[in-house]
């Protein structure tokens, strides 16, 4: 009927113990005997049995208080109690089921009806506990098919806005980027006619002179280079911005295939470089980059890149946080970034920040879907569950983290670089 459980009798006639006795022995049933209630409640609490039978009128503590205290118990308090009582009154059977017994068995005992009882309510405990075990079963499952519902329309909104938005940036910074070239040429050949034109006519007319003091053409001349060089540089970084954009959205949600981690961390910190720059509250956060010898990793990039994004988000949420209570670990922000590959051919990526640190409470279920720390409308508690979801389970790796409280907190992802 059950494994390795047992049943407590709770009683302090030698003849009650001996008639439950034999009935639960014919059965094949373990039980193990208290004489009083405060020894039933140590005996419950060191090893919790499968049912009590507990006696009513005792010395000491009466089955009553005893059963409030083991309901009171929070170790205690899922075990099903059975009264065995020669009481019948309505009250006391009443205050009993009050008191959260489940059923009462009467006295003088019949062995029948006592092994009937304990049958019927050892099936109920296990069919409760299955039950129980199946809720939380589906439960998991669940959040775990909603994470990855959220991720997959996340990764597919995210794509294509950002695929958008990189395709409908592409085209005018390429017109722009089409036409500096000749652009420098037509003002390289104009400065050289004017040029040409003061040397060959030293002594211009006094309307062409003072349109030339007016317009201070001599500056002008300078500055032309300069601006056109401005520009060049302002069309080299958007485009460098939408490659960025274009490189972090690769979704490959289908397929595996070599990508560059570096590449993603790069195109990452591109896009969060707003976050990472002085804000006025803090000064800019420094990244240190320790990057190893890492070989292309066969993998979904877009989706660690995501993963890249949610912790590298965090850290700098974990920097400002720290600064403004005082209680980042040193007086730079930072952010170092380490990679290599260990022995076991996993590709090693360490993000760490000098953050006040996460408790050791909230890193037990940091991973759990739907928890976060963060204030409502800040956080949704799926990011680092998907994050953990993507690099365990969809690449067969590891996500870790390390921190102590304002020490600052450091994530190692760790990916086999072909599977």
């Amino acid at each position: 009927m059950f494994h390795n459980g047992f049943i407590l009798i709770v009683d302090d006639n030698p003849t009650n113990l001996s008639v439950l006795s034999e009935a639960l022995s014919s059965e094949g049933l373990r039980f193990r005997v208290a004489i009083d209630g405060e020894s039933a409640i140590a005996q419950a609490e060191r090893n919790r049995p499968e049912l009590i039978l507990l006696d009513v009128q005792m010395p000491g503590i009466n089955g009553f208080e005893t059963c409030r205290r083991l309901k009171a118990n929070p170790l205690t308090k899922h075990i099903p109690v059975i009264f065995t009582t020669a009481l019948s009154d309505i009250e006391s059977k009443t205050k009993g089921f009050f008191l959260g017994a489940v059923d009462y068995i009467p006295k003088p005992f019949a062995q029948e009806e006592v092994i009937a009882r304990v049958r019927v309510h050892l099936r109920l405990k296990q069919l409760t506990e299955s039950l129980e075990q199946q809720v939380r079963d589906r439960t998991v499952a669940l959040q775990k098919t909603q994470v990855q519902l959220i991720q997959q329309e996340k990764l597919s909104t995210l794509g294509e806005l950002i695929a958008g938005i990189a395709h409908e940036m592409n085209n005018p910074i390429s017109f722009i980027s089409s036409n500096i070239p000749p652009l420098d040429e037509y003002i390289a050949a104009i400065s050289k006619i004017l040029e040409l034109y003061a040397k060959e006519y030293t002594h211009p007319t006094a309307k062409i002179k003072n349109a030339m003091e007016e317009l201070d053409l001599q500056f002008i001349l300078e500055d032309m280079p300069k601006i056109l060089n401005s520009l060049k540089v302002g069309a080299e970084r958007i485009q460098t911005l939408s490659n960025s954009l274009r490189t972090f959205c690769r979704s490959d949600s289908d397929i595996r295939i070599p990508g560059d981690l570096h590449q993603g961390l790069d195109s990452t910190l591109m896009i969060l470089q707003h976050r990472l720059k002085d804000n006025g509250d803090r000064p800019g956060i420094e990244v240190i980059k320790n990057y190893g010898n890492l070989p292309e990793v066969n993998c979904y990039l877009g989706q660690i890149n995501q993963v890249f994004m949610n912790i590298l988000a965090n850290a700098i949420d974990a920097i400002d946080e720290a600064i403004a209570q005082g209680t980042i670990s040193n007086s730079t922000p930072q952010i170092q970034i380490t990679t290599e590959i260990d022995a076991q051919q996993m590709a090693i990526i360490r993000i760490a920040d000098n953050g006040g640190g996460i408790p050791e409470s909230v890193q037990q279920r940091l991973f759990e879907p739907l928890f976060t720390t963060k204030p409502v409308g800040k956080g949704t508690g799926l990011g680092l569950s998907i994050a953990h979801q993507i690099v365990v389970e969809k690449h067969n790796g590891i996500l870790e983290v390390d921190s102590q409280s304002g020490m600052g907190t450091e994530f190692k992802i760790a990916i086999p670089i072909s599977s």
